[in-house]
């Protein structure tokens, strides 16, 4: 049997990131685990392309390599931020805009609306490629940016875990 989430339960006491319920929730949910796999692995991707994104735009070689692997970040940024929405509905009882992540949230859609641009251009033939590129990097700055806000996110969830831990 699936377990449903419980309806939300009121805001965290004293800024905490998650009730106990929804920490519950959330150390149970297999989209906790997948969000934790698919964060490196898309990370590892985003240092391959941007290798190869740099390496395009000084050298002028690789542009081929360089836009499926743009494309190929999208994809991944696209699977994490669908399941990351459905790991929201399981912790917090929202698709998104959680109020805990509501700023995560909100620059992800910059994110994502930039990597979205890349694409659209890339097959609309939309600017040369080197202004193509030019977009890939400006999402993929807002993407280290929102990597950060989801960082700073999981270490405040680990403190804050550790001081219960130790209060208890």
């Amino acid at each position: 049997m699936v377990r449903q989430p419980a309806a939300r339960a009121g805001p965290a006491v004293s800024g905490a990131l998650y009730t106990p319920a929804q920490r519950a929730r959330r150390d149970e949910s297999i989209w906790t685990l997948v969000q934790g796999v698919l964060a490196p692995v898309q990370f590892l991707i985003f240092g391959i392309s941007l290798f190869l994104v740099i390496r395009f735009l000084t050298t002028g070689e690789g542009e081929s390599a360089a836009e499926i692997s743009v494309l190929i970040k999208t994809m991944a940024l696209y699977a994490i931020m669908v399941t990351g929405s459905i790991w929201e509905k399981a912790v917090f009882g929202e698709w998104l805009f959680a109020k805990p992540f509501f700023w995560e949230d909100v620059f992800s859609m910059a994110v994502l609306a930039l990597h979205t641009a890349y694409v659209l251009m890339l097959f609309n033939g939309w600017g040369t490629t080197h202004e193509r590129m030019y977009v890939a990097l400006a999402a993929y700055a807002a993407y280290v940016v929102n990597a950060g806000q989801f960082l700073w996110k999981l270490r405040v969830a680990r403190l804050q875990g550790d001081s219960r831990q130790v209060a208890a």
